[in-house]
């Protein structure tokens, strides 16, 4: 496996691939001089793993290609910050071996179908009698910011449900706290995933690996659940699908005269209308004039170009007077209707500002490549959203002027810009800007202005964001705060595509990652021939659906909708039963945790791991580049 990267997420990737799927690992990185820390180790591994070698490059060179060994990888995953270098490098690696899998990192969605399908057609004019069946040749283009949005707008929405969405499928994951009395939980559920960690554990809320048994523990088994009443957990509750979109309204070129002027204004002109047709009425009553002639004479008169009625009858006269000094008012009603249409184009294309009685809104700071997607998500779903971000040429920026979303344009640690944001009145905080100090700093100055305000920060050291989460727990402990990592929610579906399977999405579990995936029996011994009871390992993976579509028919990833489909229940059979015996012709959807699913589908198991697996801390390892 080759992996060539610029951030966090090639180091959380490279640990995903050496530790959990045993697979050898080359890692190419800008020189350490230039932005980069020192790799001292894959981060968030306490474990020996398999070797990585790490290669140090400027640019992604058909040589430097060659040196990683890219003509005879099995997988390459290009997961650059940069859209740009990462499709030139893909171009090279695939002219270099027509064979290689290939996992690209794009933010540009239209760009990287366009992609996958050019890659795949060289493919096939480069090697024209490989096997697909046989070597697995494909191009999947992610997108982290996509794979961790729903977590986190998910967070901001209700601060305790998950949910994993990859367009076709919705999995909608809600966390419960504990029975009261200790009674049983009797609300209905499709199944367990999650339970949290002890009330006395020192670190209830925010567990991780070195929680132990009192920490958080995944995919527990039914006498499990059972015998811990006190703890919280999170539990699949519903699996639906959004269903068809709805067909775009057309736009109107011409805007309507109500979003044009003000009430006043359009009041104005309907008066100026009226008056010159009282006058035009008037002219053919006193001097029997044609209609349209008097309404011409009106208009000239109007206008002041009309040849003076000298000599004519005093109603003529009197009519050329009244017009006139209708035609006064005319100039400034003009003009001012003109400044009030510019005014309105001007507005149309500037920023929002945040209305004065707003109230119950999420505050999103920053509008990098996450900010963008979440706000997106947020946008969707009918949430009120108000931006903060220092730069305006920010990617963000122009979407959140398309979507009329009130943006602060000013830095977060100025005094003032919060509270511009009204974050004093608002249900949610995302603090997803690229500095830890940043986010730190706004989370702080919110927890002193409300402890009711939902807090989700974005943190990229593991010990600073377990340090920060106890710190705020003991100072306001009825406070909802979480900590999320980008790259630790990106990176299991990276190392999935990067062993040819799916991997649908994550929701984070504390500070753990359940993953959801897509396989075929056939591929996974441990699957093949045992009931769906059988199949169930508690700690690390459960049979959740079952695919009834015919093999031909099936879409590779559940997410390309075919025409027309609208219910999930066509392929997807939730709660199979327990003694259906799975064949090999059989594909699955599974909750796994990232070590069970390595050794489910990895070909190097890591022995005499028997009970729940390790692991590894959700945030941590070196800062990324600014996004």
């Amino acid at each position: 496996m080759v992996v060539c990267g610029d951030d966090a997420l090639a180091h959380r990737l490279a640990a995903e691939l050496s530790g959990m799927y045993q697979e050898p690992v080359t890692l190419v990185l800008p020189p350490t001089g230039e932005g980069r820390r020192p790799l001292d180790g894959i981060p968030g591994r306490r474990e020996p793993v398999v070797p990585v070698r790490v290669i140090e490059a400027r640019a992604l060179d058909d040589e430097v290609l060659a040196e990683a060994g890219v003509a005879t990888a099995q997988a390459l995953a290009l997961v650059h910050d940069d859209d740009e270098t990462n499709i030139h490098a893909a171009l090279r690696a695939r002219r270099l071996n027509p064979r290689v899998r290939l996992v690209i990192r794009l933010f540009n969605r239209k760009l990287g179908r366009h992609l996958e399908e050019l890659l795949d057609r060289s493919v096939e004019i480069a090697a024209p009698d490989l096997d697909p069946v046989a070597v697995d040749a494909s191009t999947t283009v992610l997108s982290d910011a996509d794979t961790a949005a729903p977590a986190l707008a998910a967070a901001a929405i209700v601060g305790t449900s998950k949910v994993v969405h990859a367009d076709g499928l919705i999995l909608r994951a809600a966390e419960r706290p504990p029975a009261a009395s200790g009674e049983p939980d009797t609300r209905p559920s499709l199944c367990t995933l999650a339970l949290f960690s002890a009330a006395d554990s020192p670190d209830a809320g925010e567990g991780s690996e070195d929680s132990g048994d009192e920490g958080p523990r995944l995919l527990p088994d039914d006498e499990l659940a059972a015998r811990s009443p006190e703890r919280g957990r999170v539990v699949l509750e519903t699996v639906t699908h959004d269903g068809a979109p709805a067909p775009p309204r057309r736009l109107s070129r011409t805007p309507p005269l109500s979003t044009l002027f003000s009430r006043r204004m359009r009041m104005s002109l309907l008066g100026l209308v009226t008056a010159v047709g009282a006058l035009a009425v008037a002219s053919v009553l006193l001097t029997g004039d044609d209609p349209l002639h008097a309404a011409y004479l009106s208009l000239l008169d109007l206008i002041a170009i009309g040849d003076p009625a000298e000599g004519e009858e005093p109603a003529r006269q009197i009519l050329q007077l009244l017009s006139g000094m209708v035609g006064l008012l005319l100039l400034p009603v003009l003009v001012a209707a003109v400044l009030e249409g510019l005014g309105t184009f001007r507005s149309a294309s500037s920023l929002r500002r945040p209305p004065r009685g707003l109230s119950g809104h999420v505050v999103l700071l920053g509008l990098g490549k996450v900010g963008t997607r979440v706000l997106s998500r947020l946008h969707e779903m009918g949430v009120p959203v108000v931006c903060v971000e220092h730069d305006p040429d920010a990617r963000g920026v122009a979407l959140a002027r398309r979507y009329r979303v009130p943006t602060v344009i000013g830095d977060v640690t100025e005094e003032g810009v919060l509270e511009a944001a009204k974050v004093h009145r608002s249900s949610a905080l995302l603090a997803l800007t690229s500095h830890d100090s940043t986010n730190l700093e706004a989370v702080l100055y919110a927890r002193g202005v409300s402890d009711r305000l939902r807090v989700v920060l974005r943190l990229y050291d593991d010990r600073f964001a377990a340090a920060v989460y106890r710190t705020l727990r003991d100072s306001h402990p009825g406070a909802t705060t979480r900590s999320r990592s980008v790259s630790s929610l990106a990176a299991p579906a990276f190392a999935g595509a990067m062993m040819g399977r799916q991997v649908l999405g994550a929701i984070p579990v504390e500070r753990r990652v359940l993953l959801f995936a897509a396989v075929e029996v056939k591929d996974c011994p441990a699957l093949e021939g045992r009931t769906v009871r059988e199949a169930f390992r508690p700690g690390s993976r459960r049979v959740l659906a079952l695919d009834v579509a015919a093999p031909a028919q099936r879409r590779p990833d559940l997410a390309a909708l075919p025409a027309g489909w609208q219910t999930v229940e066509r392929e997807l059979l939730w709660q199979p039963h327990p003694g259906y015996v799975l064949r090999p012709e059989d594909r699955v959807v599974l909750a796994a945790t990232r070590q069970g699913l390595a050794e489910l589908l990895g070909r190097h198991p890591r022995p005499g791991r028997d009970g729940p697996e390790d692991d590894g801390p959700e945030d941590g390892g070196p800062a990324p580049a600014r996004s």
